[in-house]
């Protein structure tokens, strides 16, 4: 600690001499394209309005040139490109915005003219403009090259294009860039491989953001790509995702500088000014001790307040780290008793201990998404100060030690932070569910399936900003789709099945050909049973020509009649041999004994 305070003299002027942004006064210039009107496939809507915007934007923003065109052909697109060229030699920063249709061919990017047919997957080479060619119109600019795209859009050649070779590859949106040029960003309006919305206005999303954050005076051009991004997402249910390529040195490059205001012939210092640079050396620190050094050079005031925060962030990741270490040892002490079979006391204690450091843990992870949200709002608030009066002194300048600072943007809700989880499920098709906000079993659930599939390990019993992180890491599906019973997965929709004619959908979803229905036999209207004596025909054999009975030597008779034996004695039966048929005597029966022919009746009669 005594080190750092004898340090911070040498800290605080390093941050004096490299911490301040510079206010770049050189020559700006910018080229708008907007291609709405295409000849060859269905014209755009909002490209003309956004190319307007962007122009109106940059003018009033003050750059020395603004270049607005729209509709372009490709030869105009070249001319065009080589005139704009020829204006940024002498330039400090240079801004192509374009609007329009774009396509990506074996991971290279093509801007398409109006004019632009595209028969064959070749002829993007001779009909589109590539992004390297933009590049080269910009690269001229001594400080900052910028090129923005609102063309992540879906390709309308694509149904109708040849494949000239089957393997060569047209992806969907624009394939990722990484620029060679320094001081060089590429912004496009969806991540890599994504396609953006227009929006139901006249404007895109990307367009309306751009439009509010980027020509901020004194705000660095990738703060304001960041305020454009979050913008984006809010307004499109976390859809669509703007993405900027590319990487700058260290010193703010705001589009517009700040204002600069003639110093009076006795300027007075601002002690807030001293005050700010040493927050933000402590910020650019970001561990325990140089928050401490801080606050011992600044006990009270608005910083001071601010600083505060950031030491409750810092102590609340560290107990949340320190509760989940415990938990894992609980864990695993409870483990080791089950697998060594210890008395069952031993076991429930072990068994408590873990569910304790588990509640302790889910505590501590609240505690921290907490502070890490109070703390972000304060830092986004001090940021918009210092972008709105740079020198000013913030208006409130003492704050109580431990308060949050009311004035401050007040954090992100839970219920915010939920249904962020819940959509960005729902987009990667872990989450079919309404997003409301309520973490409820069925949120659970589609966290832990995402757990499963994407091998993560993230709690499931609260939505956090980490798994909020994680989700949206992933470009695409990773749940796979499951259809109900009569829907079959194609791509990631479930459509109907629909079978032919003479074919009906059985229990494991296929088509199989329907059986033809068995005629049903006509039956009596009563049935009676054979041995009753009003039935005697059925009983008794059938004459032959010959005049004896059926079957050889009356076997098949005997035994339709042996079929009663067993039943009420006489009853109708007809005792039948080789010498003729008699009725059975009252109060006998027949028997069938088995064998048959001639000399060997089957039944015989027996009488009690």
């Amino acid at each position: 600690m005594r080190n750092l305070l004898r340090l911070c003299p040498l800290l605080l002027a390093v941050a004096l001499l490299f911490g301040a942004g510079p206010a770049f006064a050189g020559k700006r210039v910018a080229l708008v394209i907007a291609n709405s009107a295409y000849q060859h496939a269905p014209s755009l809507t909002n490209p003309v309005n956004d190319g307007s915007v962007m122009a109106r934007t940059l003018k009033e923003a003050g750059f020395d040139i603004v270049d607005s065109r729209h509709d372009l052909s490709a030869l105009d697109t070249r001319r065009v490109l080589r005139e704009f060229a020829d204006a940024t030699r002498d330039a400090d920063i240079a801004v192509v915005y374009y609007a329009g249709h774009g396509i990506e061919v074996e991971g290279s990017n093509y801007l398409i003219p109006v004019d632009a047919k595209l028969e064959r997957d070749t002829d993007v080479y001779d009909e589109a403009l590539s992004l390297d060619r933009v590049l080269v119109a910009v690269d001229p600019a001594k400080q900052l090259r910028l090129v923005i795209l609102d063309a992540c859009r879906d390709n309308p050649f694509g149904k109708t294009m040849k494949r000239t070779v089957a393997s060569r590859g047209i992806g969907r949106g624009l394939a990722q860039v990484e620029p060679t040029s320094p001081n060089t960003l590429i912004a496009y309006s969806a991540k890599a491989g994504f396609t953006a919305q227009d929006g139901d206005g006249a404007n895109s999303p990307f367009t309306v953001a751009l439009s509010k954050h980027l020509t901020t005076p004194g705000l660095d051009v990738r703060r304001a790509f960041g305020f454009v991004r979050d913008e984006v997402l809010k307004s499109t249910g976390n859809k669509q995702e703007p993405f900027v390529y590319g990487s700058l040195g260290g010193e703010d490059v705001p589009l517009v500088p700040v204002k600069v205001v003639a110093a009076p012939a006795a300027p007075v210092a601002n002690p807030q000014a001293d005050i700010r640079r040493d927050y933000e050396l402590a910020l650019q620190v970001g561990n325990r001790p140089a928050w401490d050094a801080f606050l011992a050079q600044h006990p009270d005031g608005f910083y001071s307040s601010l600083a505060k925060l950031q030491l409750e962030k810092i102590g609340a990741e560290q107990a949340h780290a320190a509760a989940t270490e415990k938990a894992k040892q609980a864990e695993a002490e409870r483990d080791r008793l089950a697998a060594l079979g210890a008395q069952k006391d031993a076991q429930a204690r072990a068994a408590a201990d873990a569910k304790a450091a588990e509640q302790a843990q889910l505590a501590a992870q609240k505690v921290k998404e907490q502070a890490q949200q109070q703390a972000a709002a304060a830092e986004q608030q001090r940021v918009n100060l210092a972008a709105a009066a740079p020198n000013a002194a913030p208006a409130t300048t003492a704050s109580p030690a431990g308060t949050n600072v009311a004035s401050l943007t007040p954090a992100t809700a839970p219920a915010d932070l939920n249904r962020s989880v819940q959509t960005e499920l729902g987009r990667v098709g872990c989450f079919s569910g309404q997003a409301d906000g309520n973490w409820n079993t069925s949120a659970r659930r589609s966290l832990s399936q995402f757990n499963r599939y994407a091998g993560t390990k993230l709690d499931v019993k609260v939505a956090s900003t980490d798994a909020l992180d994680t989700v949206k890491s992933k470009p695409s599906r990773v749940c796979p789709l499951v259809c109900e019973h009569g829907f079959k997965a194609d791509g990631d929709k479930c459509t109907k099945i629909v079978c032919g004619d003479g074919f009906a959908l059985n229990d494991d979803n296929e088509c199989e050909k329907k059986r033809a229905a068995k005629p049903s036999a006509s039956k009596p209207a009563t049935s009676r049973r054979d041995d009753s004596e009003d039935r005697p025909a059925r009983q008794g054999p059938k004459v032959g020509a010959a005049g004896g009975y059926g079957g050889i030597g009356g076997i098949g008779a005997a035994a339709g009649v042996a079929a009663g034996a067993g039943r009420a004695a006489g009853g109708g039966q007809v005792y039948c041999n080789g010498g003729g048929c008699r009725p059975v005597s009252r109060g006998c029966h027949l028997e069938y004994r088995g064998g048959g022919g001639p000399g060997n009746d089957a039944n015989t009669e027996v009488c009690n």
